[in-house]
């Protein structure tokens, strides 16, 4: 084969997790296509999907099985796959779209060829979740990402209070019937000056991203009949302010062993507040 398209050579044993677009064909890795050309046996969330991908880069089947593996059909393809991989053949696993385990199917059957021993590779690429994050202006050092919102019921407060209080960035999917709903019951659990974004369709032709405070991307969104792929970020939960029994609290017990500069400059650090007002209180403390 021309090195301009996939390379065809003997591709380890094991099970290879493919990410697939997530809207754009261009978007998949050199790696994965040279996977899907080499793998002993393919599987599959959506095997149409896949067949289609295939063909748009020219990646021929060559009578290899084409096996559907999804949630509802794990009992009977996951059998057949572990004994493939069992006889040490190659089996690629793409998801309709994104990386596999990410909200999407493959999950049982990773843990079941890794509790056999057997090899489990990732060829990383495409992710809703982190394209969403890359471009929504909240701060990615640390963020969660909590899949679908349970659809009702005590779970779904439960959830809801729990990435309110989140001090990270917090990523959802969300279906475009319900956001409306989903941004109306946040606004009972986090404040409206809370900074969020919405990101829609991603990759694809009618991209868009909405950054805001919550009551504004609400306000945008009010007359809107919104359609497409979502994913939905929040912005951590804002540090509590220590109060002043905490900043005496923890200024008497520094003032035991440091000097009271040293004291002052180590307890504004530790509760976020400003030096010089720590001081202050020290001097006030140390005058009692």
């Amino acid at each position: 084969m021309s090195g301009s398209g996939p390379m065809v050579t003997r591709l380890e044993p094991g099970l290879h997790l493919i990410a697939t677009p997530i809207g754009a064909a261009r978007d998949i890795t050199l790696r994965a296509l040279d996977i899907l050309a080499s793998a002993d046996v393919l599987a599959a969330e959506d095997t149409r999907t896949l067949r289609h991908l295939m063909e748009i880069h020219g990646i021929a089947l060559n009578n290899r099985p084409l096996v559907p593996y999804h949630d509802h059909n794990g009992d009977q393809a996951g059998p057949r796959l572990l004994a493939a991989l069992a006889e040490g053949k190659s089996v690629a696993y793409a998801s309709e779209a994104g990386t596999p385990l990410i909200s999407d199917p493959g999950f049982q059957l990773a843990r079941d060829a890794s509790a056999q021993g057997l090899t489990v590779r990732a060829a990383p690429g495409p992710s809703a979740v982190l394209a969403a994050l890359t471009v929504s202006g909240l701060p990615s050092d640390r963020f969660l990402f909590a899949g679908f919102p349970p659809s009702a019921g005590g779970g779904r407060q439960r959830f809801l209070e729990g990435i309110a209080r989140s001090d990270a960035t917090v990523i959802l999917y969300e279906s475009p019937k319900r956001i409306h709903r989903l941004l109306e019951e946040l606004a009972q659990h986090i404040e409206d000056s809370r900074p969020v974004a919405l990101c829609r369709e991603l990759t694809k032709r009618f991209e868009e991203t909405l950054r805001g405070t919550l009551r504004e991307v609400r306000e945008q969104l009010e007359e809107r009949d919104v359609k497409g792929e979502l994913v939905f970020l929040i912005g951590r939960a804002s540090e509590e302010k220590a109060g002043a029994e905490d900043l005496d609290a923890a200024l008497r017990r520094a003032l035991r062993d440091h000097r009271m500069k040293d004291a002052a400059a180590m307890v504004a650090e530790a509760l976020g507040l400003p030096k010089r007002d720590v001081y202050q209180r020290a001097l006030k403390l140390s005058e009692e």
